[in-house]
């Protein structure tokens, strides 16, 4: 503490380069503006008509997870309700991006399947440009994901990697299909499959290497792209494409897949990152942990697989989005989703698979994707701002009226926060999607009034300490410590209250609380590395520490008959 009262320029020097290396963040995002939420600005409706007749707990149940796809970061604010028995309405602020929609619509059924050795053929027909053929699981005006060539010019759509491995490549050995015949089904789901006849993909290492001839017949019949979804069925063998044509030949790669071997259920978490770069190109991955039995059961098949040119399918949605190779063995359950991903693609990916899969189909030529107005009148914004500036100014007022010449610090840190709150407004809305609501803005003036109180408790704590004989020097820093954990104490409860209000709460709440807590937090840095500082820099002036009259330390203010001479400690 001595130290800090020693050197109160150099902590407010401190504070006001980290406040300018947030505005050069700022400048950085080239937001000046920030993003406002549905009640304010409008955004973007999307609405979702599922497939037949569903149940309604399935329909909630949908719901519930696309709501933790768009809100997971709990401030975007976005609204997903159901409407009528089969349809689900979703509404974000500002306009949605193709990824959203994609996001939205994703059935995200991850599972994880052997590719049986038979020659991986591509279709000659070329695939659909990527202007206009969406990839599965994307609304129709999404951009497919490309996946990478490697240097050898084989596919790679992807690679699975344990923890610390090497990434791993597909190969394959491209020819062109077989035609359908008349007499052969042209999909696994339509093969009959005996009790007897499953005992010959019953042990999924055998029957990669000698797939029986029910499954190659269906595989050889069949033809990519498909133009039907492929009926994922865990329990037996897959015939199916890849997800995404081949960069170099523009050709789509046709695998046939054991069954199921790890469940996308198994998955623990999942999340975007950027582990290294490529070319000067960031290569963005989604890293995935799993749980038991999946961690067993990737940990038994790399330990026979690696080293092998034996690849180990990942299948979102019946489609192959990536074939790699083991070569390491992963003991703990954790993987790797590699390739050509952009961010959005690997974060909104990993989004899907991190809140699990939807238990029901949507059609998506019935996907409707509208703009929609603010639900507010466009007054509601104005009035919120003038009484938010009311407040402020009121507050100044009043401080500067009762503590004079201290008043003087009530209103600069009073600036300050101000100033700090709006650019971290301004980054959590590029960084997090945090929108600012109505309520939110409630929040925001709330906490002028918290930030208010820790400055009268330490000015009465100074004014206290004078009147029983210290000089203000002294004063200043004995009434630090005894504020300091009262400010703390009351702004702890503060912080608590607005955490079980954005545990507990939906919706347009968790803004209110979450911008409650945020201001408050700033509320304890200004008053920690700018109000104290400023308070002990003045004390050195003879303005204060001699009680004039305007500084509002005089002995008429603090009433005493006179000031102390020169103070005690």
């Amino acid at each position: 503490m001595a130290r800090s009262s020693a050197r109160p320029g150099r902590t407010v020097t401190v504070f006001f380069l980290g406040l300018a290396i947030a505005y050069a963040l700022v400048a950085l995002i080239g937001t000046w503006k920030p993003a406002l939420g549905l009640d304010l600005e409008g955004g973007t409706q999307i609405t979702l008509t599922a497939n037949g007749s569903v149940d309604k707990d399935k329909l909630r149940q949908a719901a519930d997870i696309i709501d933790e796809r768009v809100n997971g970061s709990g401030v975007t604010e976005a609204e997903v309700t159901t409407q009528g028995s089969n349809e689900i309405v979703v509404q974000v602020p500002g306009s949605a991006k193709n990824n959203l929609v994609q996001t939205v619509l994703r059935q995200a059924r991850l599972r994880f399947r052997l590719v049986a050795q038979v020659p991986q053929s591509t279709t000659p027909t070329p695939a659909p440009s990527s202007s206009s053929s969406p990839s599965a699981g994307s609304s129709p005006s999404t951009k497919p994901h490309k996946p990478k060539a490697s240097s050898s010019g084989k596919n790679r759509t992807a690679a699975l990697s344990g923890k610390h491995h090497h990434r791993t490549k597909a190969s394959s050995s491209p020819s062109p299909s077989a035609t359908p015949t008349s007499n052969v089904p042209t999909s696994t789901s339509q093969v009959n499959y005996t009790a007897a006849n499953k005992k010959a993909f019953a042990d999924a290492l055998t029957w990669m290497a000698n797939p029986d001839p029910q499954s190659v017949a269906v595989y050889d019949a069949y033809t990519c792209p498909s133009k039907t979804q492929p009926v994922d069925d865990p329990t037996i063998p897959l015939v199916t494409c890849s997800q995404n044509p081949d960069p170099t030949t523009h050709q789509y790669i046709k695998y046939l897949l054991s069954p199921a071997q790890i469940e996308g259920t198994d998955i623990t978490s999942a999340s975007a990152g950027a582990p290294g770069s490529q070319q000067g190109q960031v290569q963005w991955t989604v890293n995935l942990q799993l749980k038991n039995p999946g961690a067993d059961e990737q940990l038994k098949l790399s330990q026979a697989m690696a080293g092998t040119s034996d690849q180990f399918a990942i299948v979102l949605d019946g489609l192959v989005i990536s074939a790699p190779t083991f070569q390491g063995v992963i003991p703990d359950g954790s993987s790797q989703i590699t390739g050509n991903f952009s961010e959005t693609e690997a974060k909104s990916l990993a989004t899907s698979l991190k809140y699990g899969a939807l238990p029901i189909t949507f059609d998506k030529e019935k996907t409707n994707v509208e703009v929609i107005g603010p639900s507010l009148a466009g007054d509601q914004l104005s009035a919120g701002i003038t009484a938010g500036i009311a407040g402020l100014v009121l507050v100044m007022i009043y401080c500067l009226f009762y503590y004079r010449g201290l008043g003087v610090v009530v209103i600069a840190s009073l600036l300050v926060a101000g100033a700090t709150t709006y650019a971290m407004v301004l980054l959590l809305a590029k960084s997090a999607g945090f929108t600012l609501t109505l309520p939110g803005i409630a929040g925001l003036i709330v906490a002028v009034g918290i930030t208010a109180d820790s400055f009268i408790v330490f000015f009465e704590r100074i004014r206290d300490e004078m009147r029983s004989g210290k000089s203000m020097r002294v004063a200043v820093e004995a009434g630090w410590i005894r504020a300091r954990s009262t400010c703390v104490a009351a702004d702890s409860v503060s912080i608590l209250a607005a955490v079980v209000l954005y545990v507990f709460a939906a919706g347009v709440v968790k803004g209110f609380a979450f911008a409650l807590g945020l201001s408050t937090i700033i509320d304890l840095v200004v008053f920690f590395w700018f109000t104290k500082p400023m308070v002990s820099w003045l004390a050195r002036f003879s303005f204060f520490n001699k009680g004039h009259k305007l500084s509002g330390l005089d002995a008429e203010n603090l009433g005493l008959d006179r000031l102390p001479a020169g103070g005690r400690a």
